[in-house]
């Protein structure tokens, strides 16, 4: 367990190393209860730290052996965090660091450092896991080569770089690229590999292979065709070519994120690798998609140029991010990448930075760096690069990225310098704009607007309320993109991007001969929430007319949105004209299935539950939830022959292709099922259950049903068929608990809890459980307090052996503080009991102690 009072670390507090390294040699011999980690680390004197300094280096776990400095033998005390070798213990210029540790990967439940999962051992050392398998200092600044030596008697031994050398029981791998230790990597196991081969521009052929357990290799092929596609992107679009001989994949059962960028062997999350149509979903192979490439692309954007401290994260994340959207764009739909994105963003980010535990996208402090793998961090950091992008133009983008790439090379960066080559690209003054690093919260432009003799007026007002640390805000520069419609539809003004950085600005449209709808904030131009009295008869407008898809999206959302306050403050019927506006989508042949199916998703429960708080009312998320059934309801009622219509025509024809074509059909065809299903109590849906052929079709069913409180046949006939498959099975424990009715949300949580195949340290099948209570709002938030206690219970059970994972669950409860005062009493006794935890680890006590303030 690590400190309960830790120390704070700040930003401004940076130092450059005393010591630099320039080559680490390693030797692991592996076994379950004792691998030895032997060391050889080059150091020498940093120029950037004038004098002679302590040896500093970073070790948590360790049991160490033996320790020399050039060849000397050294008596060595750690603590509980590292050891120090006092400077006048130490040659001056350079000398060489030799150790031996021992280590213990099987009872490495924290999955950090070297841990082993299912009988193979692999490692995890983003951000700060290196220091559990060796002493070393362990800061991204501190960057070398690596020779590694793995002795075992598993077949396949793997690491960074390019293999060397390789006998029987044992192989050697050299990474010639400086790296810092948090990109180490190292994979033993019984492992089979779908290979393929890569030729890049230059004419140089790379093997590349995706390696997993026997018996999974017949669901690679979608990955390994995402890999090469995002290898293809990232010359042809960003200049950048592959720089080793080797790319190796492995996909892990037991990981705690998505995936890890380690230079030349990538470790992913085995649910964003494996797919076939028969086990995964359209969804599935999206993020398989999205994953693959955005773990490629850190190749550069965070390995060949890394972030200088991890203050700086939203250096290679936010623009990693960016780059995997852009490819996800170019490889399906721009429009329905973009609102999906927004959908993120809004549901993660926003709720995240109208909370408790807001924070910039660039952190000034932080206790564990792991509770900063935020979405403010990772999506808004990715829209900060969107926003420069549109204010430069794409020229100077794509000219500031090439001076970045030459400039940064092999080097440890800042923010600074990342808008230095902006500025010196464009010759433009970015300060203003670089204040969306260091300022929290999500800003409010509001809108005003007059029209006289021709002359259209917008002005924009811009403010961003208080956060925890920062009451006081400046003004940004927000790009505000714009067109004009006519009260027809007709488009009077194409997009324009207007700058807005002052507190109120005016900008001026003349010439018009009328009145403009004006379709403001297009393509979702900047993370911010728009205020403005907009009449539904714009909305409908725009929803028929705007050429922008982003807004004409937007339009619709709306409407639902105001529809649905409307039945939960008033109890008032949905108008015709929103139940019409919708049915005009679905009988548009012009438009892309997959933007219809996003047009009929209905505001989520928490949008709704933010939307009440942000007007003043107190959310009650019973009455939300009850408004939302009886809408969908209405709305199928309204819209029966069109959804019977849909469904029909949307079936598929031919073998199953996850392409976005086919993917955007299948998604309103489960669309106009979960209306239908409504309607006549499950018997379509229970036939497309019965005659599914994919997933996503069987999935789509079986939801529909689960969403009626029915189909416990389907439920009981869903497991028998996939009992054996560990990924498809995370996915019936989790559809339990998400569509289980309020009042018994709790209790179906507790009883698959205790079903003999929840396996709670797996960081999935805890995710499908309790991640699947903390997602059905109405259930979490029931008023007994159920929900609270059984998501308490079931962090403070697994802190102690996986913080990470307990304190990113954690967040939901962050938003406790808009509820009405009983639930926030409930909220805030098991906030106060993790809190007292005896166990409770500087992960989980951080988060802890932001919520409640």
């Amino acid at each position: 367990m690590k400190d309960a009072a830790p120390q704070v670390i700040r930003l401004a507090d940076y130092a450059p190393p005393a010591w630099l390294v320039d080559e680490v040699s390693l030797i692991f011999r592996l076994d379950p209860a004792a691998t030895r980690v032997q060391s050889r680390i080059s150091f020498r004197a940093n120029p950037a730290a004038p004098g002679h300094h302590d040896l500093w280096l970073d070790g948590e776990n360790l049991k160490l052996l033996s320790a020399r400095i050039n060849g000397e033998a050294r008596s060595v005390t750690p603590g509980p965090e590292g050891l120090r070798i006092p400077a006048t213990e130490l040659p001056e210029g350079q000398f060489l660091w030799e150790a031996e540790v021992e280590i213990a990967p099987e009872g490495n439940t924290a999955l950090e450092g070297l841990y082993m999962s299912r009988g193979m051992y692999c490692t995890q050392c983003e951000a700060e896991g290196f220091r559990k398998i060796t002493f070393y200092p362990d800061r991204p600044d501190v960057m070398a080569t690596f020779r590694v030596r793995i002795e075992s008697e598993l077949p396949v031994l793997l690491s960074n770089g390019n293999p060397t050398a390789q006998g029987a029981g044992w192989a050697e791998w050299h990474d010639p690229w400086p790296k810092p230790a948090y990109l180490f990597a190292l994979v033993a196991g019984d492992l089979v590999a779908q290979s393929n081969r890569f030729t890049t521009v230059s004419g140089t052929e790379v093997a590349l292979n995706i390696w997993v357990r026997p018996g999974d290799e017949n669901k690679c092929a979608y990955a390994m065709d995402a890999l090469i596609r995002s290898m293809r992107w990232d010359e042809e679009v960003y200049g950048r070519e592959y720089d080793l001989d080797v790319f190796n994949i492995v996909a892990v059962d037991d990981f705690n994120m998505g995936a890890m960028e380690n230079k030349g062997l990538n470790i992913f999350n085995s649910r964003y690798v494996l797919a076939s149509p028969e086990t995964a979903t359209d969804q599935d192979y999206e993020n398989i998609e999205r994953i693959i490439a955005h773990e490629y692309f850190h190749n550069w954007t965070g390995n060949r140029i890394t972030c200088r401290d991890w203050f700086q994260l939203c250096l290679k994340e936010g623009l990693t991010v960016y780059r995997d959207q852009q490819f996800t764009g170019d490889m399906r739909s721009h429009a329905v990448k973009r609102i999906e994105d927004v959908l993120t963003l809004r549901a993660r980010q926003f709720r995240e930075d109208n909370g408790p535990l807001a924070h910039n996208v660039r952190p000034e402090t932080y206790v564990e760096i792991n509770n900063f793998y935020t979405a403010t961090v990772y999506e808004k950091g990715a829209e900060l690069i969107g926003m420069l992008r549109r204010l430069v133009g794409d020229d100077a983008y794509r000219a500031a990225l090439r001076l970045y790439f030459e400039r940064h090379d092999g080097q440890a960066c800042t923010i600074e310098d990342w808008i230095r080559v902006f500025e010196d690209t464009t010759h433009r003054d970015l300060s203003q704009f670089k204040r969306w690093y260091s300022q929290a919260g999500t800003p409010r432009v509001m809108v005003e607007d007059s029209w006289a003799d021709g002359t259209y007026v917008l002005r924009l007002h811009q403010s961003v309320p208080a956060t925890p640390g920062q009451p006081l805000k400046e003004p940004l520069v927000i790009p505000v993109a714009v067109g004009l419609l006519g009260q027809d539809g007709r488009e009077l003004q194409p997009t324009v991007v207007l700058e807005l950085s002052e507190p109120v600005q005016e900008f001026r449209f003349e010439g018009l001969p009328q009145r403009p709808v004006p379709s403001i904030l297009r393509g979702f131009s900047a993370p911010v929430i728009l205020q403005r009295d907009q009449t539904s008869a714009e909305r409908a407008v725009l929803l028929a007319h705007d050429t922008d898809p982003f807004n004409r999206w937007e339009a619709g959302r709306s409407l639902a949105r105001d529809v649905l306050l409307a039945m939960i403050a008033r109890d008032e019927a949905p108008s015709t004209a929103f139940l019409e506006g919708l049915g005009s989508l679905l009988r548009d042949p012009a438009l892309d299935p997959a933007f219809i199916a996003l047009a009929l998703r209905l505001p989520s429960e928490d949008d709704l539950a933010q939307a009440l708080h942000e007007a003043g009312e107190v959310p009650d998320p019973a009455r939300i939830h009850d408004m939302r059934r009886k809408l969908t309801h209405l709305r199928a009622e309204h819209l029966a022959e069109d959804l019977h219509r849909i469904h029909d025509a949307m079936a598929s024809t031919g073998a199953y292709d996850p392409a976005a074509d086919q993917a955007g059909r299948r998604a309103l065809r489960n669309a106009a099922l979960a209306g239908l299903t409504h309607l006549d109590q499950g018997a379509r849906a229970s036939r497309q259950f019965a005659t599914a052929d994919n997933m996503t079709e069987q999935l789509g069913a079986l939801s529909a049903l689960l969403e009626i409180g029915a189909g416990a046949d389907e439920l009981a006939a869903f497991y028998d068929q996939w009992r054996g498959d560990r990924l498809v099975l995370d996915k019936w424990f989790g559809l339990q608990v998400m569509f289980a009715a309020p009042d018994a949300a709790a209790e179906t949580a507790a009883g698959l809890a205790a079903h003999p195949d929840f396996d709670w340290k797996n960081p999935n099948r805890f995710r499908a459980v309790i991640g699947g209570l903390s997602a059905n709002a109405a259930g979490f938030h029931h008023a007994s307090g159920a929900g609270y206690r059984f998501v308490a219970d079931w962090l403070i059970r697994l802190d102690p052996l996986n913080p990470q994972t307990a304190a990113r669950m954690s967040t939901a409860f962050e938003t406790w503080q808009r509820y009405d005062p009983g639930r926030q009493a409930l909220i805030r006794a098991e906030l106060e009991r993790m809190r007292s935890a005896p166990t409770l680890s500087r992960d989980l006590g951080e988060m802890v102690g932001r919520m409640l303030g």
